[in-house]
C-alpha cells in the first residue's frame, strides 16, 4: 500500500496545529532583516517577525528561494522516512523560483535513480499564488491522504481546486510593496499619504489591483463587497490577516453580514507575505464557479 506525505512551504501560512495534525512537511523560507539571516516559522513565530520588523522600521526584509539541493534533501529524507509518494505544493511560480528548483530536483531524483521510477511516485504543484489561496488546499490534501486517498487522487483534487481559488487581499501600508517593487515608489508614497488601501486580487499566478479604498474601514467594506460580487452563496471561504487581531475580527464581522456564514479558518500571514505586504493586511480567499 502506497504512503503519501504532503510537502509546502512557509508561504502556504498554515498553522503549527494544522502542520501537526495532518502530518504536513512545511519548508521554511529563508528570510534576510537587519544584518542577519533567519528561518521563517523555525527562529520565529509570526508574532516573533512582526517584532523583528519594528525593531528594523528602514530596513526591508527580503526573501529566498529554496534550492533544488534543499528538495533534493526533502525527498530523500521522505523516502528514508518510508513514504513512496510525495506531493509539494508551492507558492507562485512566477513570485519565486522555488517551484522551478522542486522540479528540478525530481527530475535529477529519477535520473539518478531510474530504479525508482514507478516504485516512487512524486508530483510537484505550482499553488499559482499565496498564503490561504494554497493553504487550504494542502491542509485538505493532507486530510485526503489521512483518509487513505492515493497521490493521484490528491492530486487531481488540488489540480482541480486551484483552477477556480481567489484571493481578495487589502494592504494597510504600501510602504513594503514599494520598496519591493511590487508598487512603483512613488505610488506608494503618494498613495500613503492620500489614505488609499488598495485591495489586490490574486488569481491564477496573477496580482491585479481590483480597487483602491480611502481609509481603514471603507478596506473592510471593500474587501467583503468583492468577496460577495464573485462568490457563490454558501461556497465556504477562509480569513487572512497580519498583525492586527482586531483587523480579523472586524473582516469577519463584515463577511457574516454579508454572506449570512462564517469563514471555515483564518490564516495568518507569516514572514513570507509579510516581508513584501507589511505585517498588516487583511484578506479573503474563496473559491470561484
Amino acid at each position: 500500500m502506497s504512503k503519501l506525505k504532503i510537502i509546502t512551504d512557509s508561504a502556504s501560512d498554515i498553522t503549527f496545529a494544522e502542520e501537526a495534525a495532518y502530518n504536513i512537511r512545511v519548508i521554511p523560507f529563508p528570510i534576510a532583516l537587519g544584518g542577519k539571516s533567519y528561518l521563517s516559522r523555525v527562529d520565529f513565530d509570526n508574532q516573533g517577525f512582526y517584532a523583528l520588523m519594528n525593531q528594523h522600521p528602514d530596513d526591508l526584509p527580503t526573501t529566498s528561494q529554496v534550492t533544488p539541493f534543499q528538495f533534493q534533501e526533502i525527498i530523500d529524507e521522505e523516502l528514508a522516512n518510508g513514504y513512496d509518494e510525495l506531493l509539494f505544493l508551492l507558492i507562485n511560480s512566477r513570485g519565486s523560483a522555488t517551484y522551478g528548483n522542486a522540479v528540478q530536483a525530481r527530475d535529477l531524483f529519477f535520473d539518478e535513480h531510474p530504479e525508482q521510477v514507478g516504485k516512487v511516485n512524486i508530483s510537484v504543484i505550482d499553488s499559482r499564488g499565496y498564503s490561504a489561496l494554497y493553504g487550504y488546499l494542502a491542509v485538505e490534501a493532507a486530510k485526503r491522504a489521512q483518509a487513505g486517498e492515493d497521490l493521484a487522487s490528491v492530486e487531481a483534487y488540488v489540480t482541480q481546486a486551484l483552477e477556480h481559488r481567489m484571493i481578495y487581499f487589502g494592504i494597510y501600508s504600501l510602504k513594503y510593496a514599494g520598496k519591493s517593487g511590487r508598487i512603483p515608489s512613488a505610488a506608494a508614497f503618494l498613495g500613503d499619504k492620500l489614505g488609499l488601501k488598495p485591495v489586490m486580487k490574486i488569481f491564477d499566478h496573477e496580482i491585479t489591483t481590483a480597487a483602491k479604498a480611502r481609509g481603514e474601514a471603507r478596506l473592510i467594506t471593500s474587501l467583503a463587497d468583492l468577496v460577495a460580487r464573485d462568490i457563490d452563496h454558501g461556497t465556504p471561504y477562509q480569513l487572512i490577516y497580519g498583525s492586527a487581531v482586531e483587523d480579523l475580527d472586524k473582516l469577519r464581522l463584515a463577511m457574516e453580514q454579508k454572506l449570512g456564514y462564517g469563514p471555515t479558518g483564518a490564516y495568518q500571514i507569516g514572514a513570507a507575505i509579510a516581508a513584501n505586504a507589511g505585517p498588516r493586511a487583511v484578506g479573503v480567499a474563496f473559491d470561484i464557479p
